[in-house]
């Protein structure tokens, strides 16, 4: 198949989690996304994910997890690091670079943090250590429009604090249609993702973390803001930050050299 492109699943408990790879790679390469995944997870999505990580496939074998399918109520993001190690090791992964987005970011954290056997290098991008006031203030209201069933209204909102101006005068010719793309069935493993942003903290426990270890954050962030990159990278000893200067929360998508800085890490490179 073209890239290796595969979609695959994992019984874990009375549910499932779904997750896609592709590339060749002997090293394992973990992709932890972020909010999003409780719109859409990654099932049967191999070949459309693929594409922005060709430049990993020779040396990475790539792995993009969802969250479990069912969620539990309450669902924390350090539990959701425990059934991400869970996964891991059920697909014979005994170590692996990891790359957390935004709430993946907060996952990976607690991975790096629990699980520190199973993580080799650590990218934690646009994210935080805890939900400082700048991400209560884009959650809490994400979820009221989510239990309203806005979603035009929930696309558009998350849109104008993640991108650049730049972006943005391009991006919102979609607006008028984005009350159709993307919309689930229902809201409710949004929520709870969203929600187990609004209890998470882990930054003093950031300490523990001894893996190689790279901050990227967007000095417009809008969501998290800049600074929630500067504190985990105070925390983290022997860290590195790279701060984008004109780029927000979608710097992982808008930078078009961010593929090449993280791996330019992973390979112990100077970019």
């Amino acid at each position: 198949m073209i890239w290796n492109a595969k979609n695959g699943t994992i019984p874990i408990g009375d549910t499932e989690m779904c997750y896609v790879s592709f590339g060749f790679g002997k090293k394992p390469l973990i992709l932890l996304p972020g909010l999003s995944d409780g719109l859409t997870t990654v099932k049967g999505k191999a070949l459309l994910l693929a594409a922005p990580y060709r430049m990993f496939f020779k040396n990475f074998t790539v792995f993009m997890f969802s969250r479990k399918n069912d969620l539990p109520d309450h669902y924390s993001i350090r539990e959701m690091a425990s059934d991400q190690a869970f996964a891991m090791r059920e697909l014979g992964i005994e170590k692996a670079s990891v790359l957390g987005v935004s709430e993946g970011g907060m996952i990976a954290q607690y991975l790096a943090i629990d699980h520190a056997d199973l993580v080799e290098k650590l990218v934690i991008a646009v994210s935080a250590s805890y939900v400082n006031d700048m991400l209560r203030s884009s959650v809490v209201p994400w979820m009221a429009l989510a239990k309203q069933g806005k979603h035009k209204e929930l696309m558009i909102d998350t849109a104008e604090k993640s991108y650049s101006e730049t972006y943005l005068k391009k991006y919102r010719k979609m607006y008028p249609v984005m009350g159709w793309i993307g919309r689930p069935k229902d809201y409710r493993r949004f929520l709870v993702n969203a929600g187990a942003i609004l209890d998470f903290d882990c930054f003093e426990a950031l300490k523990s973390i001894h893996c190689p270890t790279l901050i990227i954050g967007g000095e417009e962030d809008q969501i998290v803001g800049s600074h929630a990159s500067y504190e985990m990278h105070e925390q983290i000893a022997g860290s590195q930050l790279y701060m984008y200067e004109k780029f927000g929360h979608a710097a992982y998508e808008e930078a078009s050299d961010f593929n090449q800085r993280v791996m330019a890490f992973l390979s112990e490179r100077q970019l």
